[in-house]
């Protein structure tokens, strides 16, 4: 993988992010593709097999597995023939003890238009990381990615202009096959076919640092709190309560793993203004105090 530029964003939350190394790319394009290899590395200040966010999308396509990778403090086992789709703002950390071999494609944010972006899912945080597709849907997207790394490399026989027009043709035809795999499977449908939990979750990513509460949110959305209930448990099995901590969870998990915040500042970052609070909450939901989960990471 192509190494990054020695440079991060730190956003409100506190958390640093690195962009897209955009003057490492074949013509300074948005996207690079290529083969996996050692001595992978964003960010001079953030080794890859230590927990760490980017601001742009990965795709790895593994040649040979079991490839153990974590994404939003998930574990995830990847085999030969299967994708991992990490996306921007994403938590994850490569393994140690993997190796990876096989293509990966980043690409930054903004690469491709507007009607593209809703057309292939690119911000679907709720469609799984790991895709597991089945002999034919796999060697349509290796034709497709061989295709797009192809004309990627072949600098030499168009213009910029023009070879930024064929890239974004070429990347979307791949995406377009990613993101039916995405949306394939059964509990994506479910999920995309319920526009009450559609909304519902749309509101609790935007919402969920300062409202916590669920009758708050069926009042927003004019909904009963049992049609909301009824809902969130038939796209996910679990109730709104739960799909919201889940959510306060996991930002926390990323504050304390990737910042040197105070605790109780992670605490008032996603809606516990009483630090007290904030660690009975986290050690209810994670058995963990924040200040162990934290000490395991470093």
């Amino acid at each position: 993988m192509a190494g990054m530029a020695d440079r991060s964003i730190q956003g409100g939350d506190g958390i640093d992010t690195f962009p897209f190394p955009v003057e490492l790319s074949v013509g300074g394009v948005g996207m690079q593709v290529g083969p996996m290899g050692t001595g992978r590395t964003w960010h001079a200040d953030a080794p890859l097999e230590r927990v760490h966010r980017i601001d742009f999308h990965v795709v790895m396509l593994f040649g040979a597995g079991p490839v153990r990778h974590m994404v939003d403090f998930t574990e995830y086992e990847a085999m030969a023939g299967d994708l991992l789709w990490i996306r921007p703002g994403q938590v994850h950390r490569f393994s140690r003890t993997s190796e990876y071999r096989g293509t990966v494609l980043t690409m930054q944010p903004g690469f491709l238009p507007r009607a593209t972006v809703e057309a292939t899912s690119l911000y679907r945080y709720d469609l799984p990381p790991l895709l597991r597709p089945d002999a034919p849907q796999l060697a349509g997207l290796q034709a497709a990615l061989a295709q797009l790394r192809r004309e990627y490399e072949d600098t030499a026989t168009l213009p910029l202009s023009l070879h930024t027009a064929v890239l974004r043709h070429a990347l979307t035809a791949f995406l377009l096959r990613l993101a039916h795999l995405a949306a394939s499977s059964a509990q994506a449908l479910r999920q995309r076919s319920d526009s009450t939990f559609t909304l519902f979750r749309d509101a609790v990513e935007r919402d969920f640092a300062t409202n916590h509460s669920v009758s708050a949110y069926a009042d927003a959305l004019g909904y009963s709190r049992r049609t909301l209930v009824r809902a969130v448990r038939a796209a996910t099995g679990e109730t709104p309560k739960a799909f919201i901590d889940k959510r306060v969870v996991l930002e926390a998990k990323r504050l304390l793993a990737h910042t040197e915040l105070p605790i109780g500042r992670v605490g008032v970052a996603v809606g516990f203004p009483d630090a007290a609070n904030f660690s009975k909450f986290f050690h209810q939901h994670t058995d963990q105090t924040p200040a162990a989960f934290r000490a395991e990471l470093r």
